[in-house]
């Protein structure tokens, strides 16, 4: 049997993921998680064969729930099922260790295929996302998506500044880059931007 932990925010999307898996001989749903912390603490306390995680839920994403399952070393093979079908995300993915990828109206079975290819040790990527995910490289340093991601949440240059143990006229200087990079006319629209590209 091949145990999976599923987290998802939507009650309804994540019941039916496990109605669906249930269907399956070789997989059982050990774990439901309706927020990313709560998925991490199922992953260390269940150590799961393999975690079906939406990308943006509450507390932590799926994303930042993937990669410190990979700085942990865990054992968990992480796929991402979203609605965000940016080449962007699925490069962000990819780099903090998820196996697969998989778009939320793909069909059932394709995910049972998915959660069987990636326990087996292989990836699998939305083939419709999979040819673009390399040409969609960020232009932000890494600096600077921090910088932006806090001013996208509405923060002040003094907060982000202290949160992240800058001076405020080095958040200055990285929003500034960050803007001029993404050909914006300010943080607002420099961070919609970011997000709709994948990069926050």
């Amino acid at each position: 049997m091949i145990r999976v932990v599923l987290a998802e925010d939507q009650g309804l999307v994540l019941g039916a993921l496990s109605a669906l898996l249930s269907l399956e001989s070789d997989l059982e749903v050990v774990g439901q998680a309706p927020d990313g912390e709560a998925a991490l603490e199922l992953c260390r306390s269940l150590t799961p064969d393999v975690l079906v995680t939406d990308i943006e839920m509450p507390r932590l994403s799926g994303l930042d729930v993937a990669e410190r399952l990979k700085a942990a070393g865990s054992g968990v093979r992480v796929i991402i099922v979203t609605t965000f079908g940016r080449a962007g995300y699925l490069r962000r993915a990819l780099e903090v260790g998820a196996r697969g990828y998989l778009l939320k109206d793909a069909p059932a079975e394709q995910l049972a295929d998915a959660i069987r290819q990636v326990h087996a040790g292989g990836r699998s990527i939305a083939p419709e996302l999979a040819a673009g995910a390399w040409d969609a490289h960020s232009p932000l340093t890494e600096r600077e998506r921090q910088v932006l991601q806090a001013a996208e949440n509405g923060a002040s240059t003094s907060s982000i500044a202290a949160a992240l143990s800058l001076s405020e006229g080095t958040v200055r200087n990285y929003l500034s880059e960050a803007i001029s990079k993404l050909g914006a006319k300010g943080r607002v629209e420099a961070a919609r931007r970011a997000r709709e590209m994948g990069w926050l």
